[in-house]
């Protein structure tokens, strides 16, 4: 079968390669994967930038669905032919307290797909049932292929940040989880929402005001902060969100944030702080992190997508053959895309 795989450890030494196809393992699904959506982290790994452990040689790609090819020995409650998305979590230890709380996405012993577990950018992939939803009749592959980026933000917005309709929300980065972000915090009722970008995200920056950024700003020639201060009270924002993965980018949260404000941070990057971190305590800023999502979080933003009510029309920027990968991913790397699939 086909794999897009990630071989060495230098920038660009990714290829399709053939693999050995997987049969189905007894407490397992085979999933015929029919979408998958490109990462920003895919462009990381790409790229040899990324800052996160993996193994090589790897099959990329962790935002997937498709069909259910067979039905391990001991699997109850899906059959073949469901339509299904997967979570991301490929292997949980399934013994540890993080794992028997739910929290399984924080298990120290968690492999993911794309990263420690190969990945979904090929033909077929084997997956825990426990980790597989149903997608509604009336998704299309294209659009459940994006339920995990969904997940990361709803996941950091919902289930883990404190906020109230009326907030003012300064999204950082138009990326693709900081456009989903921002159909998140539109969803929970902010006020105003911001988002800042720079010079290659002109056409998401326009992406993310069609979806209801009422302000949009290039921090390359506009200054946010001078903006942000002028709206409402004129203290900052009640909620800034870092999806940028540049670590200088929380300076930027720190003098945009009010007082008792609150700093959420899911964007990943590999670059050392090199500022002080006063305002921090001077402003009594609550600062946390966010990674990846648990079931519950699955089932809710699949009613989202299957209601409408988050879009994903503008987001999409190409669907394209495998063989294609590298135009879809030098389509995102460019902005010209917010969100490139692969089908399989």
């Amino acid at each position: 079968m086909r794999a897009l795989v990630k071989y060495g450890s230098r920038n660009g030494e990714v290829e399709v390669r053939e693999q050995p196809e997987p049969s189905v393992q007894p407490g397992r699904v085979l999933i015929n994967v029919k979408a998958a959506g490109v990462c920003g982290s895919d462009l990381h790994m790409w790229r040899h930038t990324h800052s996160w452990e993996i193994k090589l040689p790897l099959v990329l790609g962790h935002e997937f669905c498709g069909v259910v090819d067979a039905v391990g020995e001991g699997v109850t409650g899906w059959k073949v032919g469901d339509r299904v998305a997967c979570e991301t979590a490929a292997e949980v230890c399934g013994q540890c307290v993080y794992c028997l709380s739910g929290n399984y996405n924080l298990c120290p012993h968690r492999l993911g797909y794309g990263a420690l577990a190969d990945g979904a950018f090929t033909n077929r992939v084997l997956a825990r049932p426990e980790i597989l939803h149903h997608i509604p009749d009336n998704v299309p592959f294209e659009h459940a292929a994006l339920t995990e980026p969904i997940c990361v933000a709803y996941n950091a917005l919902v289930e883990k940040t404190a906020m109230k309709p009326g907030d003012l929300v300064v999204i950082q980065g138009p990326g693709p989880i900081g456009i989903m972000a921002l159909q998140i915090v539109r969803l929970r009722g902010a006020g105003t929402i911001v988002m800042l970008g720079t010079d290659v995200d002109a056409h998401r920056l326009e992406v993310a005001a069609e979806l209801g950024a009422h302000h949009t700003v290039n921090i390359q020639h506009e200054d946010a902060g001078k903006l942000v201060h002028s709206l409402g009270d004129g203290y900052g924002a009640d909620l800034v969100v870092d999806c940028t993965g540049v670590s200088r980018a929380l300076k930027q949260s720190l003098e945009l944030v009010r007082p008792n404000g609150r700093i959420t941070k899911i964007g990943w990057g590999p670059q050392p702080l090199d500022y002080n971190l006063d305002p921090l305590v001077g402003k009594a800023v609550t600062l946390q992190g966010s990674f990846s999502h648990t079931y519950p979080t699955w089932e809710r933003v699949l009613t989202l997508l299957s209601t409408g009510q988050v879009n994903l029309k503008p987001v999409i920027g190409g669907v394209y053959d495998l063989a294609d990968w590298e135009e879809a991913f030098t389509r995102m790397e460019e902005g010209a895309n917010v969100k490139s699939v692969l089908t399989i």
